[in-house]
């Protein structure tokens, strides 16, 4: 679905954050991990349109997005910023929900059906009116959410998802990512939660000060002690477990680690 090849990005003149990025992302969930200021946030900008690439092409479905505009790659790509604040503008939620599906031109009637579906399922339709300003932290990111949800993308970035979720929140959000993937949609994600990484995401990209470390299974970007120093990050706490028992192989849920530690056990007899 996005195919890039040798990217580069400088915001001043040889000052790169971006060096030689090449991946093709596929279907697969797939979250960007890698410390602040390694480079992720800018390459979903430059995916989303809202950068230009210094140099290398980046494509999604076949189009270069150099030749398209921002409001056209909006129809296929919806991005969730990290700050709600950011992103919110409109004086009750229904309006805020229902202004990314009628710019995309959608019909009036169909926008509004497709943005009070969405808030049902983020947990806010009895919230219509409500202005978004007097919602908390962690409504503010569903009602994001929702906004990008109605505009059924077939492409949906969350940077930083489960900022200011509680548990339930955070299970909310697991629950819509289960939705999308079953739905055929991509869902990419930058973020520092690993555990919530372990739980919703196949695939793992490692960023580390503007470079591709490492591409892989989630099971196993999260077994490469090294790399994931390197780019300053730690693995899932289940995982820290297993490796603090004496379990080599890769755990990535507390299933996962039972029977694990189940069949260790079972060996040291």
């Amino acid at each position: 679905m996005i195919s890039v090849k040798d990217l580069n990005f400088a915001y001043s003149r040889g000052n790169y954050v971006l060096k030689n990025i090449s991946i093709e992302i596929d279907s697969r969930s797939t979250a960007i991990i890698g410390q602040n200021g390694a480079g992720k946030t800018t390459f979903v900008k430059i995916l989303k349109g809202l950068l230009a690439p210094t140099s290398g092409t980046v494509t999604i479905n076949g189009q270069d997005v150099t030749k398209t505009t921002v409001a056209k790659l909006a129809k296929t790509i919806g991005l969730v910023f990290q700050n709600p604040n950011d992103q919110i503008f409109k004086k009750s939620v229904l309006e805020e929900v229902m202004f990314g599906p009628v710019n995309i031109r959608m019909a009036a009637d169909d926008a509004k059906k497709a943005s009070l579906n969405a808030l049902e399922i983020v947990g806010l339709a009895n919230q219509t009116d409500t202005n978004p300003q007097d919602l908390t932290l962690s409504d503010k990111k569903l009602l994001c959410i929702a906004s990008i949800l109605a505009m059924n993308t077939s492409i949906i970035i969350l940077d930083e998802p489960t900022i200011a979720q509680d548990w339930t929140g955070k299970e909310k959000i697991k629950d819509i990512i289960k939705r999308l993937k079953a739905e055929g949609k991509l869902v990419m994600t930058i973020i520092h939660d690993m555990d919530f990484v372990a739980e919703c995401f196949e695939r793992v990209v490692v960023f580390s000060e503007g470079e591709m470390l490492l591409d892989g299974d989630a099971a196993d970007v999260f077994a490469n002690e090294d790399v994931l120093r390197r780019a300053h990050v730690e693995p899932p706490h289940v995982q820290q477990l297993a490796r603090r028992v004496g379990i080599r192989e890769a755990c990535m849920n507390e299933r996962e680690f039972i029977n694990a530690y189940e069949a260790f056990k079972g060996c040291k007899r």
